[in-house]
């Protein structure tokens, strides 16, 4: 996302300087250089609102992609976790047993 950012403020920055060069060595007449700068600060827009619209896409489609993969992890540590649930009670159930044999063994000798 970082060099999505530094993409759009490289051609904010190309689209600014390349307008600013083209009013300074103009030799045009003043009404068209209104114009280019017209036609310039459009095509500025128009790159600005289109990146913006592909990062706000890419944004979402990486949210889109975690969220799936986050969701999967969760799934996955629940099922480790069932797994791990089982595997205590029954070393909870085999000791209770082993107690409950050793308690008749007492009840029996006294």
């Amino acid at each position: 996302m970082n060099n999505s950012g530094n993409t759009l403020l490289a051609i904010i920055a190309g689209s600014a300087i390349g307008a600013a060069l083209g009013i300074l060595y103009a030799p045009d007449k003043g009404e068209n250089t209104r114009k280019l700068i017209a036609d310039q600060a459009a095509a500025t827009r128009d790159n600005f609102t289109e990146s913006a619209v592909d990062l706000k896409n890419r944004v979402a489609s990486k949210m889109v992609d975690e969220k799936v993969t986050l969701d999967a992890r969760v799934e996955s540590l629940v099922s480790d976790l069932s797994y791990k649930t089982d595997d205590v009670i029954s070393t909870l159930e085999k000791k209770l047993a082993e107690l409950k044999m050793k308690n008749k063994k007492l009840q029996k000798t006294v």
